[in-house]
């Protein structure tokens, strides 16, 4: 067993696997980052992400069936947001990470990242 597969379960690659995928996508790395901050409903991540009604309802298919997201009824519409409070946290550590590989991308104090 190698130390990688030793620390690593199947269960945990498919996680880190489904994040990925999520993330591959432009819109769909939009979205997490914008749940990050407060829940929505797609007409409102539509028009902040710049994408049609349709192109959002595919994305947060994808991400409700990753598991990132889940949604409430809130009248005749839905609200979206993070399904677990972690991954608010997680993102918030990515987008650091980010940050030092491209030490250019936000200069301290005016950063919202």
């Amino acid at each position: 067993m190698t130390p990688a597969t030793a620390t690593s379960s199947a269960t945990h690659t498919a996680a880190v696997a489904r994040l990925g995928h999520a993330l591959s996508d432009p819109t769909r790395a939009g979205i997490l980052l914008a749940l990050r901050q407060a829940p929505a409903h797609p007409s409102d991540l539509a028009d902040e992400l710049g994408v049609s009604r349709q192109t959002m309802s595919n994305h947060l298919a994808c991400l409700r069936g990753c598991g990132l997201v889940d949604s409430t009824p809130d009248g005749r519409r839905s609200l979206y947001r993070l399904a677990d409070a972690h991954l608010a946290e997680a993102l918030s550590e990515l987008m650091r990470v980010t940050l030092i590989l491209e030490p250019g991308c936000c200069d301290g104090e005016g950063c919202t990242c």
